[in-house]
């Protein structure tokens, strides 16, 4: 497989950006995430900070309307600017990680997409998010249910699957079980074997 696309769905707290950052690393290609903000940004004359603010964000349909099939919903407008930046990049032929965007259904099409979904314990996910954000146990956990709840509400609301159904995904895995950097080394196993088969 000369191209590989490696989609990393993720809950909060389960070190997904983290272990997608490392493989972009150990694959030596690039990572798509925060950096998609920058791109939209540029586009749309929006400041970094105002794109982050509707970055994977469920529109608000009491406020959005369609006409004539565009949408006055600035939500809708950024999702669908971030699905077409990385459908243009996997027609490009080019390798690479993406973080969340509904790449795993978005990207469904390319053969040489690999998608991953990485899940955690509820235990493990407070402890790094309270390391992390400095948010005592019962915050951290609020954190988490509302960062979950926001990507679930985006994630149903842009594609036909449930977020989190392992349906969805190539491999789901719990980082918990094994330690980030076990879990890693799994997923990068996983991924040669896809790219050699």
């Amino acid at each position: 497989m000369s191209q590989f696309i490696i989609s990393v769905g993720r809950e909060f707290g389960s070190a997904g950006r983290a272990i997608a950052e490392e493989l972009a690393k150990r694959f030596n290609i690039p990572i798509y995430d925060r950096h998609l903000i920058t791109e939209i940004a540029e586009k749309t004359g929006l400041t970094p900070e105002e794109v982050e603010k509707y970055n994977e964000a469920p529109k608000l349909k009491i406020l959005s309307r369609r006409v004539n099939g565009y949408s006055n919903s600035i939500e809708d407008n950024i999702a669908e600017m971030q699905f077409e930046f990385l459908d243009e990049k996997a027609k490009s032929g080019e390798s690479f990680v993406v973080v969340g965007r509904c790449a795993e259904t978005k990207l469904r099409k390319y053969p040489a997409l690999i998608s991953l979904f990485i899940l955690g314990d509820m235990e493990e996910k407070i402890k790094r998010v309270m390391k992390i954000y400095e948010l005592s146990e019962e915050d951290a956990k609020s954190f988490i249910a509302k960062k979950d709840k926001k990507r679930k509400r985006y994630h149903n609301y842009h594609c036909s699957g449930h977020w989190g159904d392992s349906r969805l995904y190539d491999l789901s895995i719990n980082s918990s079980r094994l330690g980030i950097d076990k879990t890693i080394d799994i997923l990068e196993q996983y991924i040669n074997s896809r790219i050699n088969k």
